[in-house]
């Protein structure tokens, strides 16, 4: 390699979202976890009422600020529990809890339109699933996206049809496409959460999932390791019968793999993800945020194949 390089995406060798936020906004932006009040139709009776067979009691979103009288005091209450990290700035209002599309337009629009009209807001981020995106919906999205940048996040886990079923997600993958297809007409980015772990699958099938989502055009992924949390119908099944997790090289490993299969311009908005300690059965490793973090660069730095991602010729 020649020595009149540089990195291409700063200290960390993929184009993660810190470095994307920085480029983009020229600032380090805080996500501030916040609650829209929905359930999910794997909740209420719709298609389940047990969630997917991963999902916590809180629908994944026990990092939320809960829900208040208004969206505003949630974003005063989120901005404090991060007061230490920074204390001016923007941040993005994540709507993360359950599935944040999953009511009428006209309840969900004042608490969009309430995010966005906060000064400290620059992004607006709705976590949701692919079939809960209506024709009114997407209006409303693409309304909100006139105003600051929207991002919708999908939870698709795998492409697997056989894994579909064993997590309950209760929709089939042309329902995915569609949604997909429908907010990138909008030019609202796409941000995907994959499992990796899922006792169904074998590494190369993951790694199918992560070469699918590449050829998609998306615009960011959060790979999520698989966690057992307490309370969960997986976690009954662990219990009452272990199946093999990752250990932190073989995440390490496998991570790897699904950068290197990943478009460069796709950012990377998570390698790991955090489990609350109160509910993580395992893999307990995946606690130590800090050593899985250097142990993923460490490998990725390794790879031959990333000197010609990651650097460019000054």
């Amino acid at each position: 390699m020649a020595t009149n390089t540089k990195r291409l995406w700063g200290e960390k060798p993929y184009y993660s979202l810190d470095y994307y936020l920085k480029e983009t906004f020229g600032e380090k932006i805080y996500k501030l976890a916040l609650e829209s009040g929905c359930t999910c139709p794997n909740r209420d009776g719709t298609l389940g009422n047990r969630g997917c067979i991963f999902c916590s009691e809180g629908g994944s979103g026990e990092f939320a600020i809960q829900r208040m009288a208004s969206v505003t005091e949630q974003i005063e209450l989120a901005k404090e529990r991060v007061a230490r990290k920074i204390h001016s700035g923007r941040y993005i209002a994540y709507f993360q809890s359950y599935t944040n599309t999953y009511a009428p337009s006209e309840q969900l629009r004042p608490l969009f339109e309430a995010a966005l009209s906060h000064p400290d807001i620059a992004v607006l981020s709705v976590g949701t699933r692919p079939d809960c995106l209506p024709k009114e919906i997407l209006k409303l999205l693409s309304d909100c996206q006139r105003k600051k940048p929207v991002w919708v996040e999908l939870g698709l886990q795998s492409i697997h049809a056989k894994t579909a079923q064993f997590i309950r997600r209760g929709y089939d993958l042309a329902v995915f496409e569609e949604a997909v297809r429908n907010l990138q007409a909008l030019s609202i980015p796409v941000v995907v959460h994959v499992i990796l772990g899922l006792p169904t699958e074998s590494r190369q099938q993951m790694l199918e999932s992560i070469h699918y989502l590449a050829s998609l055009g998306i615009d960011g992924i959060k790979l999520q390791l698989l966690h057992i949390l307490k309370g969960t119908d997986l976690a009954s099944l662990y219990e009452a019968s272990p199946f093999p997790l990752f250990c932190l090289d073989e995440y390490a490993d496998l991570i790897a793999d699904c950068i290197e299969a990943l478009p460069p311009e796709v950012v990377i908005h998570r390698i790991s993800g955090d489990a609350p300690k109160s509910l993580l059965i395992a893999p307990t490793w995946s606690a130590n945020k800090r050593l899985v973090l250097n142990t993923i660069a460490k490998r990725l730095k390794e790879r031959d194949s990333w000197q010609g991602k990651c650097y460019q010729s000054e």
